[in-house]
């Protein structure tokens, strides 16, 4: 593939930090504050790594909670929470956030033969609008281990907003073991714009170690570090601190690392896996195992794919990070530490993170989001898929919802909810959804007064007919200029029928059924 573009290069590429002078080792940090820790399908509260977790009940309104048949030692892995394989229909869990803040979403999968075939299913993930990632854990399972996914994505609202979802490859039931939101602190991964990216995990490494993964209480935001061993580790006992680090890595990935002779350069295939086409967030950390005046000096060159990436990076026993926002990648990805002229000590690495940068989706209009969750409170037995973003991913949209294709932007244009068995009221923030053209809600069990809609000046069908509405019929809805069918047979409406809809050219008007309701006298 080309090169990076110079002006990458020059001025998004690479930011050295170097931590701070040596302290005392850190306190063991206490649990990240106001995470949320769901144990998917528990009926009651667990513990696991030290870390207290909710049984999900208040977080989700639909699937069905399942106990594995198999013994796990990780008592979050021991249940799941099921989801009906239906193609198009998303199922999410909706938790409270702070607006703005940056959260690290976890979702962990374990199948444990829940549906009863030998393989999981295949489905999507998607957070708010965004289609997240496909959910692929047979490899794992054929292995008898759990997968996950991690990400980082800013708070858009007050809400997040995590699903899964049936796609076209998917032969049983959607599910989930447990899923993790855990607020990062405000330096963390700050040089992605988060406005209009995430992060997806790809490779987070403690390098020569050989041990179990670095987590909570080492990693106080719970991140796991999975150990990367090979020819050359060797053992350090570096005194840091972390608190000069944005990224703030624990102390514990600096005590192993990969290195080489003097003389000869480092090399690594790194991630291990070959990458999909797209651009990439990489960190790399570094602290020297030698005091740099008594043990020799250690500065190297970095190349990703033979490009450079950082000449001549001092490692000190300080410590120091290296990383980019933005790197195209593809395939295997080979990197590269070359120690320069004046170095006397070989090439060193601790640890590194990537992730793919993920484009964000559109979203749907605020106003339009409010309106339908009233919508939902005010109704009963309306869809099992309506939670989550109401209009994205497009091929997820809420059941009966209709919405625009362009703008950043995407509205609501149409409800048809026409005979589902509905029951309850209409909820007056319906006339907030402005870019409605159509509403069908007839044949369902809806009573007490139809709200004011005419700022609904775009409607041109509203479908009302057989129900329990009463009250008058509003004379504002004569006011909708472009309205043309306006059906409110069979229900229990009272008064007279408004004089600026009898007389509304090419208005298709029925209010037959309605035994207290009459025509107004002729003038």
């Amino acid at each position: 593939m080309s090169p990076p573009p110079r002006s990458l290069l020059r001025l998004s590429l690479l930011l050295a930090l170097s931590l701070l002078p040596p302290s005392l080792p850190q306190p063991q940090p206490p649990p990240p504050p106001s995470s949320i820790l769901i144990d998917c399908g528990a009926a009651a509260p667990t513990a696991a790594y030290g870390l207290p977790w909710q049984a999900d009940a208040p977080f989700v309104s639909s699937g069905a909670p399942r106990n594995l048949a198999v013994d796990t030692a990780d008592p979050t892995l021991a249940t799941v929470r099921s989801f009906p394989n239906l193609p198009g229909r998303k199922f999410c869990y909706v938790v409270d956030v702070v607006r703005g803040a940056r959260y690290m979403v976890r979702s962990t999968y374990f199948y444990g033969g829940v549906n009863g075939v030998p393989d999981p299913p295949v489905f999507d993930q998607i957070v708010d609008g965004t289609l997240w990632a496909v959910v692929n854990t047979t490899g794992d399972y054929r292995n008898d281990d759990s997968t996950y996914y991690e990400g980082v994505f800013m708070a858009q609202g007050k809400t997040m907003s995590f699903c899964v979802g049936a796609n076209v490859y998917t032969e049983s039931d959607p599910f989930i073991s447990a899923l993790e939101f855990v607020p990062l602190g405000d330096s963390v991964y700050n040089s992605t714009d988060f406005g209009s990216s995430a992060l997806s995990l790809v490779a987070r490494n403690s390098f020569g170690d050989s041990g179990d993964p670095i987590r909570f209480p080492d990693d106080q935001f719970d991140r796991l570090w999975v150990p990367f061993g090979g020819n050359g580790s060797s053992k350090t006992s570096n005194n840091l601190t972390v608190s000069g680090f944005w990224n703030l890595p624990p102390l514990k990935v600096f005590e192993t690392e990969l290195t080489a002779t003097a003389s000869q350069p480092l090399e690594l295939q790194w991630p291990l896996g070959s990458l999909q086409n797209g651009s990439y967030y990489i960190a790399l950390y570094f602290a020297n195992d030698h005091d740099s005046v008594a043990g020799g000096s250690r500065i190297q060159d970095i190349t990703v794919n033979g490009f450079p990436f950082y000449s001549n990076l001092n490692v000190t026993s300080d410590g120091v990070a290296v990383f980019t926002s933005n790197w195209p990648l593809v395939g295997l990805t080979k990197i590269n530490l070359v120690p320069t002229s004046g170095s006397t000590l070989g090439p060193l690495i601790n640890a590194g993170e990537a992730f793919q940068v993920l484009p964000l989706g559109r979203v749907t209009h605020t106003r339009d989001v409010i309106a339908l969750e009233k919508l939902k409170l005010s109704l009963h037995n309306h869809p099992i898929d309506w939670s989550g973003d109401p209009c994205l991913p497009q091929q997820y949209s809420w059941t009966g919802v209709t919405c625009s294709q362009g703008g950043r932007r995407i509205r609501v244009v149409a409800l048809n909810l026409t005979g589902i068995g509905l029951y309850g009221s209409l909820s007056p923030y319906l006339a907030n959804m402005t870019a409605l053209t159509g509403i069908w809600l007839g044949n369902n069990h809806l009573y007490g007064p139809i709200p004011n809609l005419s700022a609904l000046r775009n409607l041109e069908i509203l479908h009302l007919n057989d129900n329990e509405l009463n009250g008058p019929i509003p004379s504002s809805l004569g006011a909708i200029s472009g309205l043309k069918e306006l059906f409110l047979q069979n229900n229990n409406l009272t008064g007279q029928v408004p004089s600026s809809l009898l007389n509304k050219p090419g208005l298709n008007l029925k209010f037959y059924g309605n035994s207290l309701l009459s025509a107004p006298p002729p003038r």
